[in-house]
């Protein structure tokens, strides 16, 4: 693993900036990023561009034997620019210009902000592309963070009808894909089609979804722009983008399938306190962890979710390493925390770790975040935990280089997720919550668990689990057949196949186009308000008991489908509610209810043993593992001493802390 950190040192008076590379040099840093915001020093006028001070930066850091990740400036266009341009300013959904003065100020589809881009990028990639100690490029900065991946502006209604042109090429087929009949929309001319905010009622979920489709694919588009430039004037050196894990904006398997490697940006207590009521269901009690280590299942879902974008190490570009500025509480960190999070890291697939960032700013939005050094430049709890890593790196890094097998996977498709989180039905029905409440029965179970886009190959994997396959794709389902007859064992769940790929409702009994595959129909479906619970039997261990949010019944299409659960309660009462259908060498399963925590994890115990997966440890909450070869790394984010059995054998975990163990067999 090679560790590093974000810089500044346009921050900073350029004599403290070889103090600063040897500091770093002394904590086993090894790579740092600059030039990520700075658009205004480098190009100071349109046109007029000032090198000199980037140039002896990198001299500087070179000196030391540190290697740069130097970033398109582009996530934060200076102010001459969108004074000269202010049509590069993007208009929120409310229908308002947003002004300059922080960052992210721009529409994806703004001629004029490409074409400034495209010059700032070729500078950059001219200047410095074949220096000897470049290591990677990173375009822009966190894609879509502050709301900014969908723009309503002129420019982007201009092309996002272009776009639809490109793919219905009539108009004919626009209204009947989109089922305008409905409210009187046909439109009999592409002028007549407007971007889907500022409706009196909620829009075509059909337009909405293929703006959502176009916005993402504007982001793709400006990233492969810079992708262009940096491989024509720096080819061979690779090239990255730091995604936010859980933002729902972007499709990030489509982001991610022309970039050399992904990254991310990750921030436990500010996920934790921001974001764990998109994961947990409002009312079911969370674990409890250590107060400073935010929720390292939330973390490792977003991990996971990063490796599967490549299938392959990753980088983590701004890993936190203190309090952040931006979250609701912005909890101080003890010592240990920060080399922990580094741990998961590894253990997680990361190879490069780079902390955000090197000292705590003086001006600026964020100058209550932490860096490694303080305010005052003397060393934070980041740093010195940084020293202490020195000691668990050589070892665990031997660790890792040993094969990590994972049998099992969670299917994440983008599109359902945009068009579910539209037409929900129910307040606490979302993709990312039945995701994470598999992704949390597999990590309890002592499970590697991936996170894979629908395209992935499935044929390595043992059990694949599709939570919630809305959108009803012919394709998927033929791959998924194939899957099966194969020797997998797939799970399905509620609501799968609803929807057709243009967002209206199939006219056929559900699941759809799935349902030769599982050999079932759903007969009937409720929305349960809260509180309202009904009764399952079934003769799976530890699976009986209620369900809540969301309820099917299921009726066997012939003999062979088996009833493994059935409703013992409500309106439903006798009907099934959780199938299996041998098929091939494999088996389908269809689960008709929203499970809870309990409920996942017995499931998951027992599709493990229905597929062949063993070594399954049972683990307290707040212990995480990750097994290569003959190894395990336990990871505890608990504040307690925890117990865990290995092989027979029981060992006393440290709170926040780690064990490796060795397996025997």
């Amino acid at each position: 693993m090679k560790l590093g950190v974000c810089y500044y040192p346009e921050h900073w008076p350029e004599q403290r900036w070889g103090e600063d590379a040897r500091l770093m040099h002394t904590a086993g840093l090894s790579l740092v990023r600059i030039g990520e915001f700075a658009w205004g020093l480098i190009e100071p006028a349109e046109g007029h561009y000032e090198w000199d001070w980037l140039d002896r930066a990198f001299e500087t850091l070179a000196a030391e034997g540190l290697r740069i990740i130097l970033g398109t400036p582009t996530a934060a266009p200076p102010a001459w620019l969108t004074h000269s341009y202010p049509d590069v300013l993007p208009v929120d959904e409310a229908g308002r210009r947003r002004k300059a003065g922080t960052r992210r100020h721009y529409c994806f589809n703004s001629p004029d902000y490409l074409a400034l881009s495209k010059n700032i990028v070729s500078g950059l990639a001219k200047r410095f592309g074949s220096h000897p100690s470049l290591h990677a490029w990173q375009i822009d900065n966190e894609f879509g963070s502050h709301q900014t991946t969908r723009c309503y502006c002129n420019n982007c209604t201009r092309d996002f009808r272009s776009w639809l042109q490109q793919k219905y090429e009539t108009l004919e087929k626009l209204n009947q894909s989109w089922g305008t009949v409905f409210w009187s929309q046909l439109y009999s001319s592409w002028e007549q089609i407007e971007l889907p905010n500022l409706t009196l009622a909620q829009p075509n979920p059909s337009h909405w979804l293929d703006y959502a489709r176009f916005a993402s694919d504007s982001v793709t588009a400006f990233q492969q722009m810079q992708i262009d430039i940096l491989q024509t004037h720096s080819p061979g050196v690779p090239v990255t983008h730091n995604v936010i894990p859980n933002l729902s904006d972007i499709n990030l398997h489509q982001l991610a399938r022309k970039l050399d490697r992904a990254s991310c940006s990750v921030y436990p207590t500010g996920l934790l306190e921001t974001s764990a009521d998109r994961f947990y269901v409002p009312g079911e009690e969370q674990p409890v962890f250590a107060y400073d280590a935010g929720d390292p299942v939330l973390t490792g879902f977003n991990l996971e979710l990063v490796q599967g974008l490549k299938q392959a190490p990753f980088t983590i570009m701004e890993q936190q390493c203190g309090q952040v500025n931006w979250s609701r509480f912005n909890t101080g960190i003890r010592p240990g925390t920060p080399r922990l999070w580094t741990l998961h890291a590894l253990s997680a697939g990361a190879d490069e770790v780079l902390y955000f960032r090197w000292r705590a700013g003086l001006s600026g939005d964020e100058q209550h975040h932490s860096g490694l050094l303080r305010h005052d430049g003397s060393p934070d709890v980041g740093f010195q935990d940084l020293l202490k890593l020195q000691q668990d790196l050589p070892l665990l890094q031997q660790i890792c280089t040993e094969p990590q097998v994972v049998e099992t996977a969670l299917i994440l498709d983008y599109e359902d997720l945009w068009a579910l989180g539209k037409q929900p039905h129910h307040e606490y029905y979302s993709t990312f919550r039945l995701l994470f409440c598999w992704y949390r029965a597999f990590q309890q179970a002592g499970i590697p668990c991936a996170i894979l886009p629908p395209h992935a190959d499935l044929s390595p994997l043992k059990l694949a689990i599709l939570p919630t396959t809305w959108i009803g794709k012919p394709d998927l389902a033929a791959r998924l057949e194939q899957y099966v007859q194969h020797g997998g064992t797939l799970l399905m769940g509620l609501r799968s196949g609803f929807k057709t790929t243009t967002n209206t409702v199939n006219p056929y009994p559900l699941p759809g186009v799935f349902r030769k595959l599982l050999n079932i129909h759903v007969s009937d479906w409720h929305a349960l308000p809260p509180g309202q619970r009904h009764e399952i039997k079934s003769d799976i261990p530890d699976l009986a008991g209620q369900a809540a949010v969301w309820i099917e019944s299921l009726k066997p299409d012939s003999p062979q489908t088996l009833v493994h659960a059935t409703w013992n309660s409500g309106p439903f009462s006798g009907s099934a509610a959780l199938t299996e259908y041998p098929s091939g060498t494999g088996q389908t399963f269809y689960m008709g209810w929203f499970p809870s925590a309990d409920q996942a994890r017995s499931l998951v115990h027992y599709l493990a043993g229905k597929a062949g997966i063993t070594s399954l440890h049972a683990l307290p909450d707040g212990v995480l593992v990750s097994r290569f070869g003959e190894h395990s790394i336990y990871l505890n984010f608990s504040d307690s001493v925890q117990t865990i059995s290995v092989d027979g054998e029981t060992c006393a975990l440290p709170a926040r802390d780690y064990a490796l163990l060795e397996h025997k067999s």
